[in-house]
């Protein structure tokens, strides 16, 4: 296909699409280029949380684009205020600043992390460290490969940041004593997406959040993913009833529409940014602002932590049911589950390709797990017969195998 030759020849080879040309989405739907009809059961990683193309955020968008689109940072502007107050207060937060990608709000948060331990812990230059989990994912910056326990992500990108030390996730205790006093902060998320839907025993946060305060450590946590109502709370740290010191949130946060972020902290962490610091020519751009703040309103109007609660339960209820030697492991919170897939049966990436002709469209990670995340305004008959086709494709690969 012209459109396939096109982009290998001219794009670099840093994804490997399924064959399929999308060029048209509305709702939980998207068509490719012969008109063939599939569900979007990834949501481009959370990105796409409100469904394709919804008439609310397009109306912000296009009415504030003939208003006003991108103003510099130099000046004030009538929507940026208002749009980080209401994010401000929605996450329980002092002061928030706004980005574009979710890799910019963690490097945001590895700065403020290093300049508050130097200039308020009293941890001496150039020598804060910040503890960080094995099978992470923050993004793909320089500085935040430097810390991933995967070595194809660091492989031929070094010299690598120092200042970072890996623990298990999940292990508390391990944690702990990871900690020294050069230690400015531990950065988290909550739930590793990229790694598989991997959840942390009960009580995990919990008790990293009281071995920060014991420590005087900052806890901060990557919900870029897991944040904006996708495991069924409005941020997954609230399954566990703490609240952390930052936050970084974005994907869900531009509507399906535009990239936009923000790094959020209390006003101790916040105020270690001064006029020139850091900053961004696009961050909190009028435009972001508008469809930011209007996202925040349908999710909370259309009440979809609940919605994404009480359907997650549903799928992964019904996906626990299937019974398949195809089928190793379900797990998952909200609409966003990992689905094991038996290696000796089919690999991740074939069963993706049996999902995409049945009408499925969604991305194996780490070869053998399948992610499954619709949009979270899905219907209850929507889900149905997305579980239905991944039901089907179980048996039929059971069946290729035999």
């Amino acid at each position: 296909m012209r459109d396939i030759d096109l982009e290998q020849r001219y794009c670099a080879p840093n994804y490997a699409p399924l064959d399929v040309v999308l060029s048209r989405g509305a709702g939980v739907w998207l068509w490719d280029r012969e008109g063939r009809k599939y569900l979007d059961g990834m949501s481009a990683y959370s990105a796409v949380s409100l469904g394709h193309g919804h008439p609310r955020i397009l109306h912000a968008l296009s009415e504030q684009a003939e208003r006003l689109a991108v103003v510099s940072r130099a000046f004030y502007s009538d929507v940026l205020g208002a749009f980080l107050a209401d994010l401000c207060r929605l996450a329980g937060m002092d002061m928030a600043l706004p980005m574009n990608t979710g890799a910019e709000a963690v490097e945001t948060a590895i700065k403020a992390a290093r300049r508050w331990g130097h200039e308020v812990k009293g941890i001496s230059n150039d020598t804060a460290e910040i503890i960080v989990a094995a099978g992470n994912f923050h993004g793909r910056t320089t500085t935040i490969i430097s810390f991933s326990s995967d070595a194809d992500y660091r492989r031929g990108f070094g010299p690598l940041t120092p200042g970072f030390r890996l623990v298990p996730f999940g292990d508390a205790e391990a944690l702990a004593a990871a900690i020294t006093p050069r230690t400015a902060a531990v950065l988290l998320e909550p739930i590793q997406g990229e790694n598989g839907i991997i959840i942390p025993p009960a009580g995990y946060l919990r008790k990293v959040r009281q071995i920060c305060d014991w420590a005087n450590v900052l806890l901060l946590l990557d919900e870029i993913q897991s944040g904006l109502c996708r495991t069924g709370k409005w941020f997954a740290f609230e399954h566990e009833g703490i609240r952390p010191d930052g936050l970084m949130v974005g994907k869900a946060l531009g509507g399906g529409v535009l990239p936009v972020s923000a790094f959020l902290g209390k006003r101790e962490v916040m105020n270690v940014f001064t006029p020139g610091s850091h900053g961004s020519t696009f961050g909190g751009n009028c435009l972001a602002a508008a469809v930011g703040r209007e996202t925040l309103r349908v999710m909370a109007e259309e009440e979809l932590a609940s919605r994404s609660a009480a359907l997650g339960q549903y799928a992964l209820d019904r996906l626990a049911a299937m019974r398949s030697p195809t089928l190793r492991a379900v797990r998952g919170r909200g609409l966003w589950i990992g689905i094991d897939i038996n290696p000796a049966v089919i690999g991740g990436k074939a069963f993706c390709r049996a999902l995409m002709q049945r009408g499925l469209l969604t991305k194996e990670t780490h070869e053998h797990t399948i992610r499954f995340a619709p949009p979270l305004i899905i219907s209850r008959h929507d889900l149905d017969w997305a579980l239905d086709r991944i039901e089907d494709a179980l048996h039929w690969a059971e069946k290729q195998a035999a």
